[in-house]
């Protein structure tokens, strides 16, 4: 308990005080997971819709790869990326290893599957017939793709929030691609693992409860806007 209170303690001494490694770190971490989510979300959404209102050979094993990364480990996928990456990987001329843009790309993989397979449940369960009448009614098929996501918006608005959580509090494949460099790559998860290593457990909270409460105003705001669409 003495940790706790000594970590809430330097928490708020971190706000007044306005640490500048902290406010980066902090900066840094909400820049490349919203990032991150928002290119997961424009890929992921458009992917998925496609894949539900399409049928094509090989469509069944394509849907179970996707539904296999959303349960993918992050550190696996680190390794997977950094293999891509390094100097002597297939993308290696890129010189992304290290850099939070290689942190990005880490994070996307991580989300991309979480998004997709949500997008393509919810236009799914879409019931073919209401499908049927938007296209006897002269709609274009880029209008039926906007009114069936705009129909969804509510399940893809959880799955931006559940991608949006994935990838703000794993820590592999942050650290593996990024290299947990200070003031260059280190992020808030990284950072945590490092103060605990060196034993500064009061830091190491004070940066949980920084971290805890970034996620849950990203996520406080997108369950405004949910709720705000579901009244209508």
């Amino acid at each position: 308990m003495d940790l706790i209170f000594q970590g809430i303690a330097e928490a708020f001494q971190l706000f007044i005080h306005g640490d500048p490694e902290v406010l980066r770190v902090t900066l840094l971490t909400l820049g490349v997971s919203l990032s991150a989510t928002a290119i997961s979300l424009i890929i992921g959404i458009t992917l998925g819709t496609v894949i539900g209102l399409t049928r094509f050979h090989g469509r069944q094993f394509l849907v179970s790869l996707i539904n296999t990364g959303m349960g993918s480990p992050p550190v696996v996928v680190g390794l997977m990326v950094s293999v891509f990456l390094w100097r002597s990987g297939p993308l290696g001329f890129l010189h992304l290893m290290y850099t939070p843009a290689a942190i990005v790309v880490a994070q996307c993989v991580i989300s991309l599957p979480i998004i997709t397979g949500c997008t393509l449940a919810s236009i799914q369960q879409i019931d073919p017939k209401l499908r049927l009448q938007i296209v006897s009614l002269g709609a274009s098929r880029l209008q039926l793709v906007w009114i069936l996501v705009r129909d969804t918006r509510l399940p893809l608005l959880a799955a931006v929030m559940a991608g949006f959580g994935s990838i703000i509090s794993e820590v592999g494949a942050a650290m593996m691609v990024g290299g947990n460099i200070e003031g260059h790559t280190r992020v808030l998860t990284t950072a945590i693992v490092l103060e605990v290593s060196k034993g500064h457990f009061g830091l190491a909270i004070a940066l949980g409860i920084i971290l805890m409460a970034l996620v849950y105003l990203v996520t406080l705001v997108l369950t405004m806007v949910q709720q705000r669409s579901k009244a209508r």
